[in-house]
């Protein structure tokens, strides 16, 4: 998924923005592991964009994570315990013709990603903007909110949608609630 519109069109303005990142391989599932082949965050982009008229950015990393979990968990862990902000594949979106961007993203130690950090360093995080988050997570939902607020002084986030990743693929009705209750469709 790329950006599909020029955000310097003035119909852009009226469009959001969903960036996202996701990442597919062995996940943790019901308390073991599940081979994916999307990962749960990007089958909620999807879900989402096929409900609300908006363009798309995904995060990809410059240096992939490992397809299995574990490596994964530590390098995640250590990212976290670093502050590392990790390089970001190819250029962020030019956000001047959004006002508002749906972010979404896995929790990882009960917190976005360091690559959600390098984005936010990128984009002046989101100063301006109407931030509505989303995330996926395993055992708990953490604190990812209230991050986003903190590392995005300047925008106005608003209430995020949690979804435990063994319930994305049945979650099209909690996507269109909380599209129609955050007033995005």
């Amino acid at each position: 998924m790329t950006s599909t519109s020029d955000p310097s069109d003035s119909s852009a303005t009226r469009r959001p923005l969903l960036v996202f990142f996701s990442r597919p391989g062995e996940n943790y599932w019901a308390g073991g592991r599940r081979n994916l082949e999307i990962g749960n965050t990007k089958v909620v982009a999807e879900m989402i964009s096929e409900r609300i008229d908006c363009d798309t950015y995904e995060i990809l990393a410059a240096d992939p994570y490992p397809e299995a979990y574990d490596p994964t968990v530590e390098r995640g862990r250590q990212e976290q315990n670093d502050n590392a902000r990790p390089e970001i594949d190819g250029d962020p979106p030019d956000l001047s013709g959004y006002q508002t961007v749906l972010i979404g993203c896995p929790l990882w130690h009960m917190r976005a990603p360091m690559i959600i950090r390098s984005f936010l360093d990128q984009t002046s995080a989101l100063a301006g903007k109407t931030v509505h988050p989303f995330f996926t997570y395993g055992a708990e939902q953490g604190s990812v909110i209230e991050d986003y607020r903190e590392l995005c002084p300047k925008a106005d986030v608003r209430e995020g949608l949690a979804i435990r990743g063994e319930d994305v693929e049945g979650a099209a009705n909690e996507v269109e609630a909380w599209l129609d209750k955050s007033g995005l469709r």
